[in-house]
């Protein structure tokens, strides 16, 4: 868990850091940030797509995940559940934007291979270069969307203490279900999402992808569901 440890701290003191900046932005060059990390957050998401073997698994997963994001309004339940807490704390920040930066920074900072095979090899062997590669990674990255989105990042830092954590502790029940396929299929999925997050972040769409986040549920079970009847 120390290396989980490891790189919470850092997400937290990039914050710190990136409010700091952030202080002495000017709204325009702050606007142009954000463009600037949606075109790499595009980058990133394409990079991670197109990985896919089986493109008809990422479909299928992408329908039905949305299908069931957009019966129980995933993201209107969050957008609403983030207003009640900063009116209650009487803040000033906008919802909808503290949501983006929360989510963004989420998906960006915990989908992919190296979080989850990173989280397996600290539990199983006590293998922690590669999320200490991930921390500074974190550091970095956390800094600069911080400066752009605000303090929304910070729960990233909960969300990676949870997810990686929980991954770490489970490590050995979880190893034997978590295949090079499973772990394939959730990254390249969720890197259609991230992919989604740029396009928002660039002003181009807008994207509810909140309601698109079951498909990373639903991925591994269409595969299996590919597996088991030979489509694979």
């Amino acid at each position: 868990m120390f290396a989980v440890i490891v790189n919470t701290l850092a997400i937290v003191a990039a914050v710190f850091i990136g409010l700091l900046l952030r202080k002495g932005l000017p709204e325009r060059i702050s606007e142009n940030v954000i463009k600037a990390l949606g075109l790499c957050t595009v980058i990133i998401g394409v990079q991670g797509a197109i990985k896919e073997d089986n493109i008809l698994i990422m479909i299928i997963s992408v329908v039905i995940g949305v299908t069931i994001g957009e019966s129980i309004d995933a993201d209107g339940r969050v957008n609403r559940f983030t207003d009640r807490l900063l009116r209650r704390g009487s803040s000033k920040v906008n919802s909808s934007k503290l949501t983006e930066a929360f989510i963004t920074s989420c998906l960006i900072m915990n989908v992919g291979a190296m979080v989850i095979v990173g989280s397996l090899d600290a539990g199983l062997r006590a293998d922690y270069t590669m999320l200490y590669t991930k921390s500074l990674l974190d550091f970095i990255s956390g800094i600069m969307m911080t400066a752009a989105m605000g303090i929304g990042v910070l729960g990233s830092a909960i969300f990676t203490l949870l997810f990686q954590g929980g991954i770490v502790l489970l490590a050995e029940y979880l190893s034997p279900y978590l295949s090079d396929a499973i772990i394939r299929e959730m990254s390249c999925n969720g890197c259609l999402l991230i992919f989604a997050l740029g396009l928002n972040m660039l002003g181009l769409t807008k994207f509810k992808v909140i309601n698109y986040l079951p498909t990373l549920v639903v991925a591994p079970m269409v595969l299996a569901a590919f597996d088991y009847f030979g489509f694979i």
